[in-house]
C-alpha cells in the first residue's frame, strides 16, 4: 500500500513538471504516458485522482475522460441508453457487445472527447478504463487518439499492467500489443 502512496505521491509532482508537460525525453515520440496499478487497489487510485482533479494548487490544468462516463454519454446521444438493459435481457450480453462494437466505436469516443477544449499545458487524463471494458480497449483508444492530441500529454490510469510492449488489462486478460506509449512512474 506505502508503495502505491508513494508512487502516486510521484505522479502528482511529474504531471506537474516542464518535461513531461512538452514530452521532452521521449526521443520524439508521441506524450503518452500510462500509471499501471494493481486492480485492487482501484479505490485508492479513483480517491487520489479526484483529489488532484479538483486541487487548485496543481500548476498544469487536467481534463479528466472517464471511459465508462464518455461510453454513456455516446449512448445517451445516439437515445440508446435506456433501450440496452430491455435489449440485454432479450438477446444477451453477446449481441449488445456486438452491437455496442458498431454504434459506439474508436471513433465515437474520440469525437466525444475533442469536443472538450484544450490547450497547451493541459493534461489528459484516461480513467473509467475498467469500467468501459469491453466496450472499449485502451489499445485501440490511443491508437485513434494519437493523431488527434498530437500536441497534449496523454496520461491513462490502467488497472492492469504494461511492459512496454503489451496492455494486459486486470493483470489476466488476454496482453494485446501496444507499443507507443511509456510507464510513467
Amino acid at each position: 500500500m506505502g508503495g502505491l502512496k508513494e508512487r502516486l505521491d510521484d505522479l502528482r509532482t511529474l504531471v506537474q513538471e516542464p518535461e513531461f508537460l512538452e514530452g521532452k525525453g521521449l526521443s520524439n515520440e508521441v506524450n503518452i504516458r500510462i500509471f499501471c496499478y494493481d486492480p485492487s487497489d482501484e479505490m485508492m487510485v479513483r480517491h487520489f485522482i479526484e483529489q488532484i482533479m479538483t486541487d487548485p494548487s496543481m500548476s498544469c490544468h487536467l481534463i479528466e475522460f472517464n471511459l465508462y462516463k464518455v461510453f454513456l454519454s455516446i449512448c445517451e446521444d445516439k437515445r440508446i441508453a435506456k433501450k440496452i438493459p430491455a435489449m440485454e435481457e432479450k438477446k444477451g450480453k453477446k449481441f449488445i457487445k456486438d452491437q455496442m462494437s458498431h454504434i459506439v466505436d474508436n471513433t465515437a469516443f474520440v469525437n466525444k472527447m475533442k469536443r472538450v477544449p484544450y490547450e497547451a499545458g493541459d493534461v489528459i487524463v484516461i480513467t473509467g478504463v475498467g469500467d468501459a471494458f469491453p466496450f472499449i480497449r485502451v489499445h485501440d483508444l490511443l491508437n485513434a487518439m494519437q493523431p488527434e492530441f498530437p500536441d497534449v500529454p496523454i496520461l491513462v490510469f490502467y488497472p492492469g499492467d504494461y511492459d512496454g510492449r503489451d496492455v494486459q488489462l486486470f493483470n489476466c486478460l488476454k496482453k494485446n500489443p501496444y507499443y507507443r506509449a511509456f510507464n510513467v512512474i
